[in-house]
């Protein structure tokens, strides 16, 4: 039998605050917490660093500006995740180093350790952490579905693309509320 979890992506306060949508965290909670009504467990992958940055490159065109930088403490408190959708206890937190929520992360060995084979993804943005999340998932041979309406994309048309054209390829695509609905 199929076991599933609910990975809430790149959920941080200094993301949301750049996607003014006033209904997302609303229904992202409505999924969490179904999800840990059904015993399904929620995995929060988050972006973050060492001091200094150790693991960027310069090279790297997206988090390349981090390499060496040491952030103030206030950057701290604006890569926690939003306090709307806050991890409970017992919820498993997983810090990324790249877009994809395997890239640097023990990800897969938490999934695989806890006999996890059906991802449930949701986050932001759709054409960053979701789609590679997803492409990388896909390629591990785990069963995926994605809350079209649990991610957020800066531009509605890529998000319109890929839920609708590029995901069904690879993964089940519904809704907050199909999702909830199926529990």
């Amino acid at each position: 039998m199929s076991k599933q979890a609910l990975l809430v992506m790149d959920v941080q306060r200094v993301i949301v605050d750049r996607y003014p949508d006033p209904a997302y965290l609303p229904r992202l909670r409505k999924a969490i917490d179904t999800a840990r009504a059904d015993g399904v467990p929620v995995i929060y992958v988050t972006v973050g660093f060492r001091p200094g940055a150790p693991e960027v490159s310069a090279r790297n065109k997206m988090f390349g500006r981090l390499a060496g930088v040491q952030l103030p403490a206030a950057a701290a408190q604006a890569n926690e995740i939003h306090p709307d959708v806050a991890p409970e206890p017992g919820d498993i937190l997983v810090t990324k180093r790249r877009v994809s929520a395997f890239a640097g992360s023990d990800l897969d060995m938490v999934l695989r350790a806890n006999g996890i084979d059906h991802l449930v993804l949701t986050g932001i943005a759709t054409s960053g952490v979701v789609l590679s999340t997803l492409r990388q998932a896909s390629d591990l041979d785990f069963t995926l579905t994605v809350l079209s309406d649990g991610c957020l994309d800066n531009d509605p048309e890529v998000h319109r693309v890929l839920t609708e054209k590029v995901f069904p390829m690879q993964a089940d695509v519904t809704t907050v509320a199909e999702w909830v609905a199926a529990h």
